[in-house]
């Protein structure tokens, strides 16, 4: 969560803005926004600008991690206004990459709404960009919904990818047993039961019960008799009598 966000203009703090709902009742958690500290911090921060500046080929720092405190430092340099910082401290709940992208927004929200002039000839009053703090919170609590709406989505790919690992066994599982019945089964459960007839039969003058009608139905000449069983949720002897009826009568026979 991001605890404190400041904006510094050569190394003196134009605003900082401290986010107490966030803080943890057991530790000091006012070191970047209270007094001397902030003048310190803009200080360093400024200083650091300058030394990033000096060495062009080693890059840009936009992170700092401190030894004794859980905060982490994330700022961003202002491209147009030398000097102009944007920094924000949160701790491991945030990602780096959401608190630098809050920065961008607070930094092009911040240089729409006082232009150039204005930040270039600021006399130095503290509550000269107040109302700017807002507008802060409002970015600071769009990074929290952010945060929590990923980890959101990672509770649920991650159910979804035991779910699928699950159904996966389950499968496993299945396709063992229905292999070993199929080993188990009796050879006639193999054949295939093909129409010998090629005129048109109504099974209803031939057959008696629903069960016979219902095999006689699930012949296609692909099927075989423990398919039309389990098909129809039947004892395999059951359709294979039926069938070898079928093949008395004339019309079928078994391959």
């Amino acid at each position: 969560m991001i605890r404190d966000i400041v904006i510094i203009k050569d190394g003196l703090p134009l605003l900082s803005k401290h986010f107490a709902e966030h803080d943890n009742p057991s530790k000091s958690n006012k070191a970047f926004s209270e007094g001397d500290s902030l003048i310190m911090v803009s200080g360093f921060f400024t200083a650091l600008n300058s030394f990033s500046d000096s060495f062009e080929d080693l890059g840009t720092i936009s992170e700092l991690k401190l030894s004794n405190n859980e905060l982490k430092l994330s700022f961003l340099k202002d491209s147009s206004i030398p000097n102009l910082i944007y920094l924000a401290t949160y701790d491991d709940k945030s990602k780096s990459v959401n608190v630098l992208r809050a920065l961008r927004k607070i930094a092009q929200t911040f240089m729409r709404k006082y232009d150039i002039n204005k930040i270039l000839n600021w006399n130095g009053r503290r509550d000269y960009f107040e109302s700017f703090g807002d507008i802060l919170t409002f970015f600071v609590e769009e990074e929290r919904k952010e945060r929590e709406g990923q980890f959101k989505e990672r509770v649920i790919d991650l159910f979804k990818e035991v779910e699928d690992k699950i159904n996966e066994e389950s499968n496993f599982k299945i396709l063992k047993q229905n292999n070993r019945e199929e080993i188990n089964l009796p050879d006639y459960c193999r054949k295939v039961p093909r129409f010998s007839c090629t005129k048109k039969i109504n099974p209803k003058y031939y057959l008696t019960g629903d069960t016979s009608i219902n095999v006689f139905h699930r012949i296609n000449g692909k099927r075989s008799i423990a398919q039309i069983t389990q098909e129809l949720e039947m004892q395999h002897e059951q359709v294979y009598n039926i069938c070898k009826n079928l093949v008395k009568l004339g019309f079928i026979n078994l391959q």
